[in-house]
């Protein structure tokens, strides 16, 4: 069942990613308008409900959170307000088709294999910032099987220090249980969201390293009850 689920889900998202994206390049003034509702409709498809705790603190400049699913985006748009600028790898911008999801409302594309991309990166989040637009990235780089995090890369450490931005880390639980896009599966759930509270990144401390060994924590604790 979580089988067909997943593959209705999969001719679902490319129509109404299709359709997301002419009006993202129609109306290029309101992307951020045009994915909100994209977004909300996908939590109504899924069947998606939301366990949060923490608090959610729209004024810092960037979130970083654990991956494991295309799930943790839609999670983290249908809840933030504000039009997030999300760190991707260059290899889903190049993506025929899916790739404009990221370029219509101008993401930050990277390329990891590149040795100037962290110039690059740079470059283009303080664009972002400039335009009153949060950064969103995954620390781990890649998404995680979901038992585990990954160690963290140090991209997000640069960007903030680098600006001296606020940050919230965030942890997301269950969402590779209920969308598994490698598998093709899906099924209803919750999704736990806790948030953490906000950091200011500075060079002179260790912030980053504190809060990676702070979310491991975290998502250990907690974990076991969303392991299947």
């Amino acid at each position: 069942m979580a089988r067909i689920r997943g593959i209705i889900l999969f001719i679902q998202f490319s129509i109404t990613v299709a359709v997301t994206v002419l009006f993202m390049y129609i109306f290029k003034n309101h992307t951020h308008k045009v994915i909100k509702i994209w977004m909300t409709f996908q939590m109504f498809v899924l069947g998606i409900k939301l366990e949060i705790e923490g608090k959610l603190d729209e004024s810092c400049d960037m979130l970083i959170m654990n991956h494991q699913s295309l799930l943790d985006i839609i999670v983290i748009e249908y809840i933030h307000s504000r039009d997030l600028a999300w760190v991707a790898k260059k290899e889903i911008t190049d993506l025929f088709f899916f790739g404009h999801i990221i370029k219509a409302p101008r993401m930050i594309s990277i390329d990891r294999e590149n040795k100037a991309g962290i110039i690059t990166l740079l470059k283009e989040t303080k664009d972002r910032l400039d335009k009153g637009r949060p950064i969103a990235m995954f620390p781990e780089g890649t998404r995680s099987n979901g038992k585990k995090m990954g160690s963290f890369k140090p991209g997000a450490k640069i960007v903030a220090n680098k600006y001296n931005l606020r940050v919230q880390p965030i942890i997301l639980f269950n969402t590779r249980n209920i969308v598994d896009s490698k598998s093709l599966k899906a099924t209803p759930g919750i999704v736990k969201v806790i948030f953490l509270e906000p950091v200011l990144a500075s060079k002179e401390t260790s912030w980053f390293e504190d809060t990676e060994i702070k979310m491991n924590e975290v998502f250990d604790k907690e974990c076991n009850n969303y392991v299947s």
